[in-house]
């Protein structure tokens, strides 16, 4: 029963949300190395931020900062100047940057066409629908847990509005797991190698380094990640 509500709550904040995160759209130049996003799952701003990225097919080292954490929020406000989420590194550029919007724009002027969708352009409405989204999660990805950091961090393949993936992230997040984030949404070029790789387009698909575990189902990735680095 536990199971089925965690996945009934995650498609319902999937269809609150689509279309967006579901496919990539017209991109742009590729960046060289992957961008860094300082974030938290359960944040609405953040989510739009998330949605572009995966819209762009754009990879990202992910450095979660659930309320409570103090794994990379200080980091945060060391580089900016504040605690506020989510806050964008691109290595390619030096470019560094708070607040979603002037994300989103900066990401599809970089990496697109120029041209931001609708789905992320309507400003109030926009964060409005990716506050609303979030309700059927509650407190999931929204606060941290005691937990050990990995000396390498983990990779996940993932696109937003998967919701199985969203509850793997939800847990990387709730234990300020740093990962790699591989977007391999629909009509994204990096599927076939994927799929070499991990013998199906399934997602998603976690694979530590530190302990060689590569594996497919978000709850057992869910466990997975509790067993290995929670307190």
């Amino acid at each position: 029963m536990e199971r089925a509500l965690d996945v009934g709550t995650s498609f319902l904040s999937t269809l609150l949300r689509l279309p967006s995160g579901l496919k990539v759209g017209a991109l742009g130049r590729r960046p060289e190395q992957p961008l860094h996003l300082y974030e938290f799952e359960g944040c609405p701003f953040c989510r739009k931020a998330r949605e572009a990225l995966t819209q762009l097919d754009l990879e990202a080292m992910i450095y979660p900062c659930p309320k409570g954490g103090s794994r990379y929020r200080d980091a945060v406000k060391s580089r900016g100047g504040k605690l506020q989420f989510p806050y964008l590194v691109d290595p390619n550029t030096g470019k560094e940057m708070y607040e979603s919007d002037a994300i989103v724009r900066y990401l599809y002027e970089t990496y697109g066409d120029g041209r931001v969708p609708v789905s992320l352009s309507l400003g109030t409405l926009t964060t409005l629908t990716a506050a609303l989204a979030g309700v059927p999660r509650g407190r999931s990805g929204v606060f941290c847990r005691e937990s050990k950091p990995p000396e390498t961090p983990l990779e996940l393949w993932s696109f937003e509005s998967s919701p199985y993936c969203r509850i793997a992230r939800e847990k990387l997040c709730e234990l300020e797991i740093p990962y790699r984030l591989h977007n391999v949404a629909k009509g994204s070029p990096r599927r076939d190698a994927f799929v070499t790789r991990s013998g199906k387009m399934q997602v998603p698909y976690l694979a530590d380094p530190n302990t060689g575990v590569e594996m497919f189902e978000s709850g057992d990735i869910a466990v997975y990640l509790d067993e290995t680095y929670g307190a």
